[in-house]
């Protein structure tokens, strides 16, 4: 039928342009295809493959691919007969929980998930676009690493996308799953990333691997034990959370998103509070035992506080000593800091000092408040601290604390002794309201230690020095081992009943929402790495 004149009505469509459609689809399906079917070598590895990751991660529907036609350049070693679209990565947005992000994921069917140069370019347009849009980026690793097919062009590749996470750094979240292998140079960029999530018995990260160790140094070691997600996540702090499989991995990063910013540009994520601000927790009345030695729990006291089922610990197995995460104050997001008196009664160490710098620098730059619980004897005293640097690693703490300018707000419950009080976000440092519960001990050090130094010779010289010791203790305690003296002096705030602390913290932080700081010029400060 002849169109009206005057009618705009839709063309109808050519047979031209319907064989261009199909040809596009089968070009897509073929994209998608052409590898084989990645579920043939992933499930019996015990791997889901690359686009299965995605559609864990993201909400159903949201995924939107870029670059999907994308192949390698290389004639070398025959591998222009071997060119498949993708190139062993699959990268673009989408969204989880309704908020957008980017990401890439290794596909390890194609080529071995191993990288070269169109594989990195792929990877740094989305990290490129991540920064524009002011997003997340996450990284879902699983690559045989770098592909030698290509020589120096895949070094290249590996470097353009370290550099990109150094210029990211604290601009937007980055996030890496690690669920295969990501050995050598390819650790770096989960490395620079702000938090890493290992899968068990899949994810594995090391430098060198345990064929070259065995050569090199005669030592034998396996894959697992060598780099394994339990090694990472308990004794060498490389990753922050380890998951049992795959979709608990995938549920923690969706979990992690709510509460973090899409970048430094915009305030985290408030939700409507479902827990009463005014809320008494009258459990945390009788929570600090009488006897200064004994241990408790402080997560006790953090969940009491923080809006209920609130809390996302981080690093939850490294540095027990040292609790960092993050929760929620009616609705609004803060970091959590705290020591753990039930493990090495919460003093300090080199692994938890570094453990918290980080955890407090990434608030800091992505404007979430700090709320600090202390109870700590000091430093964790020993040749193997000192030797090992526990003066520059304390420092860090030290010094993001110092340097965060986000509104920090701290409560000391029980022990804060020497200069680990200084350290534990004291006024001092920049805290804004810092308050102590009537337990709270302020001073130098511990009575008992503080009695032997000061009174050493009039102990020595009594009839009975044990009986004379326990008196000077008794009389040291009550003078000087409670909060009222830092609090004549106003270095705290308030003295509290612990059971006030929820409210107290709200209001405060309400207070602070506003907060400006400036700062003097500079290129940056020179953190005692």
């Amino acid at each position: 039928m002849a169109r009206k004149a005057g009618d705009s009505g839709p063309e109808q469509p050519t047979a031209s342009s319907e064989r261009q459609v199909n040809l596009l689809r089968k070009r897509k399906y073929d994209a998608m295809h052409r590898g084989g079917d990645p579920a043939e070598k992933q499930h019996p590895k015990g791997k889901l493959t690359a686009r299965e990751r995605i559609d864990l991660l993201l909400d159903p529907g949201s995924f939107t691919e870029l670059d999907a036609f994308a192949v390698h350049r290389t004639e070398a070693f025959g591998m222009g007969e071997k060119k498949v679209p993708g190139d062993g990565v699959v990268t673009g947005y989408g969204a989880v929980d309704g908020r957008e992000v980017f990401l890439f994921s290794h596909d390890a069917s194609v080529f071995g998930g191993s990288l070269g140069e169109v594989f990195a370019e792929k990877v740094c347009k989305v990290m490129d676009l991540a920064v524009r849009a002011g997003r997340p980026c996450i990284g879902i690793n699983d690559s045989g690493g770098a592909r030698i097919q290509e020589g120096v062009v895949s070094l290249a590749g590996y470097a353009n996308i370290f550099h990109r996470n150094v210029q990211s750094s604290g601009v937007v979240p980055q996030i890496s799953v690690v669920a295969g292998p990501c050995t050598g140079g390819a650790v770096y960029s989960p490395a620079i990333t702000d938090f890493i999530f290992m899968v068990e018995h899949l994810g594995y990260m090391f430098i060198t691997g345990p064929e070259v160790i065995r050569v090199t140094t005669g030592e034998r070691v396996g894959f697992e034990e060598l780099g394994g997600a339990e090694v990472h996540n308990i004794r060498s702090g490389v990753a922050h959370f380890l998951s049992d499989g795959e979709p608990q991995a995938f549920a923690g990063v969706r979990r992690l998103l709510s509460y973090l910013p899409g970048s430094n540009r915009e305030p985290p994520p408030r939700v409507a509070p479902a827990d009463d601000p005014d809320r008494m927790e009258a459990g945390l009345q009788n929570l600090v035992p009488e006897n200064p030695q004994q241990p408790y729990d402080i997560k006790a006291a953090v969940r009491g506080v923080l809006d209920q089922e609130s809390f996302f610990e981080v690093q939850e197995h490294f540095a027990q000593n040292l609790v960092v995460g993050f929760g929620r104050l009616d609705g609004e997001v803060v970091g959590v800091v705290g020591n753990q008196p039930r493990i090495l009664a919460g003093a300090l160490d080199i692994n938890g000092s570094t453990k918290g710098a980080r955890f407090v620098r990434f608030c800091d730059a992505f404007s979430i408040p700090l709320v600090t619980f202390v109870d700590v004897p000091g430093f964790l005293p020993g040749t193997a601290q000192e030797y090992n640097g526990i003066i520059r690693h304390g420092a860090k703490l030290l010094y993001a604390f110092s340097e965060a300018s986000v509104p920090k707000l701290t409560v000391i419950t029980r022990k804060a002794y020497g200069g680990a009080y200084d350290v534990m976000a004291s006024k001092h440092i920049g805290g804004d309201f810092n308050y102590a519960w009537p337990t709270a001990e302020i001073a130098v050090m511990g009575p008992q230690a503080a009695v032997n130094i000061i009174f050493k010779r009039e102990i020595a010289a009594a009839p009975d020095p044990d009986q004379k010791a326990r008196e000077l203790v008794e009389d040291y305690t009550e003078r000087f081992a409670n909060p009222y003296v830092a609090a004549e002096r106003g270095f705290l705030d308030d003295v509290i009943e612990p059971q006030q602390t929820r409210p107290v913290l709200i209001r405060s932080l309400r207070l602070l929402r506003d907060k400006r700081i400036e700062r003097p010029p500079r290129k940056h400060g020179n953190i005692p790495l």
